[in-house]
């Protein structure tokens, strides 16, 4: 079956629902049994781990086991489970996975948080951190430790986009007996298939492309079978539940996701390319444009892209930076990325990189292309630029006043 035809089905149990084509709302924390028998005989299907046999709301309704059932199927996992952002879904993954005395491997393009979370939170529990070069590839071979339990992989990295070879990587953690946890937001369960690549346990901030419209918080966690006790576990333990409006809402975004992901794709490479022309552009991040370093292996290992990339500017003055952010119309500047409008962020990884170099001098600005005509994207960008030359110039005028 059609990747199309997937996302349209997964999850989908209409005769459930006296017919209703979308699972409904299941808001509720006390599920009601008709006698002891129902009782104990619910809790042992718990035990047994039957999906969707919850005996209370916080281990979900059929709202969220409905959503939980397709992103494991189309992302080709054993389980996934629900939480209420994406950095909880990073969280509890590697407090499922580590414990006092362990050792972590960390990509150094991972999203701040997450370095965040393992630095400032698991560090005080013991948990040995080491940060490294995110195209090192097999040659992670040299950093592996005999407590080394998980390799922290994101591919490409949501701010700089650096791809890695994630097989390769897989390739070592397994004979070295760690887990792969991967950070997937970019490729969701459409573009990148982790673990079909070895990836064990499989995150994503649902907020973004599943969700796709800027309007819930949601995380996903997708296990193979041998991670899956321990992540439910510990999530059981940590209370981590998810809200079943969000969790709908992610269910009627994933439905419409493939289309949606075709024009972000094709929309971002088309800004992606008209800047590469620009004088004012220093660099363009973007794996799918032939030429990016990590064009190869995106090429190799997935399907298609979404519409985040990175422009790094040539050097300007901070009021010809302000002049340029500020005039622009279509890109909001805003924090997030995935949902149907296009957003700017100014960002700068320099201080926060500790294994790599940041290589360019300019402001670098993330970029998302929404579902706008990308020739009116483009004007509004050009503009930009004219609004950027502008005050640069006065700016020189002044100084040689």
């Amino acid at each position: 079956m059609q990747e199309e035809s997937r996302l349209v089905l997964a999850g989908r149990h209409s005769e459930r629902f006296a017919g209703l084509v979308n699972t409904p709302v299941f808001r509720g924390s006390t599920v009601l049994h008709a006698s002891l028998a129902a009782w104990e005989d619910k809790k042992k299907r718990r035990a047994a781990d039957e999906h969707g046999a919850s005996t209370y709301g916080r281990f979900g309704t059929p709202t969220h086991h409905a959503l939980e059932e397709a992103v494991a199927e189309i992302e080709g996992g054993y389980r996934a489970l629900l939480y209420p952002s994406g950095l909880s879904a990073c969280a509890t993954a590697l407090t499922s996975l580590l414990a006092a005395g362990d050792h972590v491997l960390l990509t150094d393009s991972a999203y701040a948080p997450t370095r965040g979370f393992l630095t400032r939170v698991l560090g005080r529990f013991n948990v040995d951190v080491s940060v490294y070069d995110p195209t090192i590839g097999a040659g992670i071979e040299a950093l592996m430790r005999p407590n080394t339990r998980v390799v922290y992989v994101e591919s490409p990295g949501s701010e700089t986009f650096e791809v890695q070879d994630v097989p390769a990587i897989a390739a070592v953690a397994r004979r070295h007996g760690a887990r792969v946890v991967m950070d997937n937001t970019w490729g969701t369960p459409l573009f990148f298939k982790p673990f079909a690549h070895g990836v064990d346990v499989s995150v994503q901030a649902a907020t973004k492309y599943i969700v796709g419209h800027s309007d819930a918080m949601l995380g996903v966690l997708t296990c193979n079978q041998e991670t899956w006790p321990l992540i439910k576990r510990t999530s059981q333990d940590m209370g981590m539940t998810a809200g079943p409006d969000d969790a709908y809402l992610a269910l009627r975004g994933l439905r419409t996701m493939a289309v949606r992901l075709q024009q972000h794709w094709k929309g971002g490479v088309e800004v992606a390319q008209w800047l590469q022309a620009r004088p004012e552009v220093e660099a363009v991040l973007h794996p799918a444009l032939p030429g990016d370093p990590g064009h190869a292996l995106w090429k190799r290992d997935f399907r298609g892209a979404c519409g985040l990339f990175a422009v790094v500017l040539n050097p300007v003055s901070a009021g010809a930076l302000e002049a340029f952010v500020d005039s622009l119309q279509l890109f909001g500047l805003g924090v997030s990325w995935g949902g149907y409008e296009s957003l700017v962020i100014p960002f700068n990884p320099v201080g926060e990189r500790s294994a790599t170099q940041w290589p360019y001098h300019g402001q670098a600005l993330r970029l998302h292309v929404g579902l706008e005509a990308p020739a009116d994207l483009i004007a509004d960008l050009e503009q930009g630029f004219a609004a950027l030359a502008r005050a640069e110039s006065s700016n020189q005028q002044r100084r040689s006043a």
